[in-house]
């Protein structure tokens, strides 16, 4: 299991949990649904991705180099990701990393078997034509981070509204969940599979993890609040 520093672990949690508190409210009183989700499934869901968000699947391991640079800046990559940079440093050999790939239970695991549910009731080829554009949409704008991995703009979900209201308008909310989830999974997943091990490198690489978390849970938060003006 990937560790993440007290500091983070205290900021992330603390915005989520102040923008849950009053979604919670709202979805009681307006019952928002998302697909055949209710409120209450919805508010339950939001609640387990943060607390499974510590936890992770290793798929395998694999080689990845270890840049000389990284040392110098571990300490500012630890402050931003809140991962532990130069703990993980000792992780391989002196040049490589030991790098172990991996599923993170909160921020891909149960996103996507809540992907699956609202796609049993959503599926059509407009859903089907954002979800193709947010796939490319995320990997041309990933970035393989020395030390953390596969990261993600936090509030790429955002680019799917406009798409969804204009060709899913009336199943716009679950467009959006559909077609970013999937596009923040695939192209991390594309992104893993395709950058230059001999230049970059760390000893974690988590789909839905470090670097794609925030913005899976964003686009939880962005689908269930555009839920409720359906």
């Amino acid at each position: 299991m990937r560790d993440y520093t007290l500091e983070y672990k205290k900021r992330e949690i603390s915005i989520f949990i102040a923008t849950l508190i009053p979604l919670a409210v709202l979805a009681y009183h307006s019952n928002i649904e998302l697909g055949s989700l209710g409120p209450f499934s919805l508010i339950a869901i939001l609640v387990l991705v943060l607390i499974l968000a510590n936890y992770e699947i290793p798929i395998y391991k694999t080689r990845t180099i270890k840049p000389e640079h990284l040392m110098k800046n571990a300490l500012l990559l630890e402050k931003i990701y809140g991962v532990p940079v130069l703990k993980e440093l000792e992780i391989g050999t002196k040049r490589t990393f030991d790098t172990t790939v991996s599923l993170n239970l909160g921020g891909c695991i149960l996103p996507l078997i809540t992907l699956i549910y609202v796609l049993v009731s959503h599926h059509n080829t407009a859903i089907l034509l954002i979800t193709s554009l947010m796939i490319i949409a995320v990997f041309l704008g990933s970035e393989m981070v020395d030390g953390i991995g596969i990261v993600i703009p936090n509030y790429i979900s955002l680019l799917a509204i406009p798409l969804a209201l204009l060709v899913a308008p009336s199943s716009a909310a679950e467009a959006v969940y559909i077609a970013s989830v999937s596009g923040i999974l695939v192209g991390t997943l594309i992104s893993a599979a395709t950058f230059n091990r001999e230049k970059k490198g760390s000893a974690y690489l988590s789909i839905g993890g470090a670097g794609s978390f925030i913005p899976i849970y964003v686009t939880f938060l962005i689908s269930v609040i555009l839920a409720f003006f359906m």
